[in-house]
């Protein structure tokens, strides 16, 4: 059952500097008229009629879709005011907001606290500087490790966002900066490889054939060994690849561009997680093997079996002489798979 849920407050375009290569906020949210704060009231009351008396351990109001502590100080003040007034009187639990690394500072941070703000998730994209400048970023990575350091300092939660497949980006490059991010700890991480949005630069930039976006396989193995290393230090990952929305999607005039968007990247990552992880326990079996069962909890049984069934489909093919039984072990951990052999 369910145990967590957030109410979204998307204030799109707000407080950003500059346009990064890859972003229209208008486009992703499907928003166009600013937020006030009446408006974070209402959007509040309307989900906690939906979201009270489930049970649920922990109900957040979160600020995304802009850079949050880039609007004017007092007009961040008003919107937490109102989130902080139904955190003290128990109707929710944490404030959570989204903003650029480069817009935090003393400051900010001191009037954040004030109201009462408990998660501060930072827009991070990479840790390296080749691949922030390329995409037109407005800052460097060594205001990216300051801001997480200036967060974690205050009390906050850190959570970091981080993109795969940016221009100027590689392999080793996003890898890298999963092992930075590993070393700041934050609380939680999303990774997103790159969709190429209509109406930015980065669209330009593909047009033009200066910039190659990943294929489908390509994001998957790179945001997979991501992954890997941020779950293996314990942080726990939010979200692997954008939201799926009606604006979101891949059909003909959609805000993504054909081909750089799949609704399912999350499962497709997790099961060639799954699938890496079966297969090298299934080469370490010894002797003669002509029945085997691959075994996770319920939760992790999908991943298993593989985005329409996929990971079934490899192992039928690349392991013809096998018979391959799949079932359900609840004393397994989440991600955990074992191989049992007949």
């Amino acid at each position: 059952m369910k145990k967590h849920a957030i109410i979204p407050i998307f204030i799109p375009h707000r407080g950003c500097p500059n346009d990064c290569v890859f972003c229209n906020q208008r486009e992703i949210t499907a928003q166009i008229e600013d937020v006030t704060s009446p408006d974070v009231r209402k959007k509040i009351e309307e989900y906690l009629v939906t979201l009270e008396g489930r049970g649920l351990e922990t109900i957040e109001v979160a600020f995304f879709g802009g850079s949050f502590t880039g609007i004017p100080i007092e007009e961040q003040s008003a919107f937490l005011k109102v989130a902080k007034e139904y955190k003290d009187i128990g109707k929710i639990d944490k404030i959570h907001l989204s903003t650029r690394p480069d817009y935090i500072d003393e400051r900010i941070l001191n009037n954040l606290k004030k109201y009462g703000t408990d998660i501060i998730e930072l827009g991070i994209q990479s840790f390296d500087d080749e691949v922030l400048a390329a995409s037109q970023r407005g800052h460097d990575s060594r205001q990216a490790v300051q801001a997480c350091k200036l967060v974690k300092e205050w009390g906050f939660e850190l959570g970091i966002q981080l993109m795969i497949g940016l221009p100027s980006d590689t392999k080793e490059k996003a890898i890298l900066s999963s092992k930075k991010a590993v070393k700041l700890a934050p609380s939680s991480a999303r990774l997103y490889p790159t969709v190429i949005i209509r109406n930015t630069k980065l669209m330009e930039m593909y047009k033009e054939g200066s910039y190659v976006p990943l294929d489908e396989d390509e994001a998957v193995e790179i945001t997979a060994e991501m992954y890997k290393l941020l779950h293996e230090a314990g942080i726990k990952i939010l979200r692997v690849g954008l939201k799926s929305t009606d604006i979101m999607t891949d059909k003909e005039g959609g805000a993504a561009l054909r081909g750089t968007y799949h609704p399912a990247f999350r499962q497709l990552v997790e099961g060639r997680i799954a699938r890496e992880a079966l297969e090298g326990k299934l080469n370490e079996l010894q002797g003669d093997i002509s029945n085997v069962t691959f075994a996770s909890n319920s939760a992790c049984f999908s991943n298993m079996i593989g985005h329409k069934g996929e990971n079934k489909r490899y192992f039928a093919e690349n392991y013809a002489s096998l018979n391959i039984s799949y079932i359900i072990n609840q004393t397994l951990a989440d991600n955990e798979y074992i191989v049992i052999k007949f």
